[in-house]
């Protein structure tokens, strides 16, 4: 299986093409932004809703432009010229935000819709949906020991209320135009995303990001305890940014991955327990334990199947989580210093 390094995609692209990322102002879509500028690609449109002092990530030489994509005429300005679009946009977060922010999370198919349907009349060549893991049958993720998730356990339907139905929705936008219009697009199912220039509080943080920040707080507070929401048996499994990046680029530059919903996530599984131990020895302390029955949780377990990945790709997320989470625990003690400092840091 080929090691990051030793991955190369034809992307048939030449370097002056546009290259439009929705959602730029964002995690993933930031670093997705990041890593086609440093390719050395020349045309690139970041685009967010959110006011540009508050994007995660401004790069230079990259056009930045503040915009709502739900809104239609903002859709089409957005993908003027495009010969690829990255849709990244949408209103969500960690468990936290999406149980309690189901309509928000719902609302996110304009943004799609539009943008789609702007995509194939501008005359793109590809387009990229960000989908998730939250789209699976949620029957299938009752135990902490959950068989992981292969693609076509998202049928029969059953997502996450919300979020997830809004993710397979939108799969299905993706498919039917290229079926019916001849749109070339592909779709990657994450599995909770992590890492440096990631939200971390505010809400909308992960658990990796969240228990990160708890450690921080509970040392500088000197307060040595840590809330957990649920039991802690919770299972999931984690992906490094760095991994997600190249597997998107790798995902949309496949042509046996069409209209193909794909997982992109590691299969290194852990509980929430176990990922607090893991920062407790990243960070040198132990903290006593306190949860929440009543705190959001999601399902009971989720872990990605990654047969199809490797098959396809002779590739896969291998970062293991002990390396990507000391480089997460790292930057967050910088940004939770620079807070504290009067500094301005990434939040949502």
């Amino acid at each position: 299986m080929k090691k990051n390094s030793e991955v190369q995609i034809d992307r048939k692209l030449s370097r002056d093409d546009l290259i439009v990322v929705a959602g730029a102002g964002g995690f993933i879509a930031g670093s997705i932004t990041r890593y086609f500028h440093e390719l050395g690609y020349t045309r690139i449109r970041a685009v967010d809703r959110k006011p540009l002092p508050e994007w995660y990530q401004r790069v230079p030489g990259v056009e930045s432009l503040s915009m709502d994509l739900s809104e239609k005429a903002n859709a089409i300005r957005a993908v003027e010229g495009a010969a690829e679009v990255y849709n990244f946009a949408a209103d969500m977060g960690g468990m936290g935000f999406i149980e309690r922010f189901r309509v928000e999370c719902l609302r996110s198919i304009l943004v799609n819709t539009h943008l789609i349907d702007a995509a194939w009349r501008a005359g793109a060549r590809r387009y990229f949906f960000s989908s998730s893991a939250c789209a699976y049958n949620t029957d299938l993720q009752k135990d902490p020991n959950v068989r992981a998730l292969r693609e076509s356990d998202a049928y029969p339907a059953m997502s996450e209320r919300g979020y997830g139905w809004e993710k397979l929705i939108s799969e299905m936008f993706c498919q039917e135009y290229w079926a019916e219009r001849g749109l070339e697009t592909h779709i990657a199912r994450f599995h909770n995303i992590y890492g440096p220039h990631g939200t971390w509080f505010g809400g909308r943080e992960k658990a990796p990001a969240a228990m990160c920040r708890k450690v921080l707080e509970a040392q500088d507070s000197g307060d040595m305890r840590i809330e957990i929401w649920g039991d802690g048996t919770q299972t999931r499994s984690y992906c490094f940014i760095e991994d997600c990046v190249l597997g998107i680029d790798q995902i949309m530059h496949c042509d046996q991955l069409i209209a193909t919903p794909i997982n992109l996530g590691s299969s290194e599984l852990i509980s929430v327990d176990d990922l607090v131990s893991m920062v407790e020895r990243i960070a040198g302390v132990k903290l006593e334990r306190r949860y929440d029955p009543n705190a959001p949780k999601g399902v009971a377990g989720r872990n990605s199947d990654n047969t199809f990945i490797r098959g396809v790709l002779d590739w896969e997320p291998l970062t293991p989580l002990q390396t990507g989470m000391e480089k997460t625990y790292a930057w967050i003690a910088q940004q939770y210093a620079d807070r504290k400092a009067g500094k301005r840091v990434v939040t949502d």
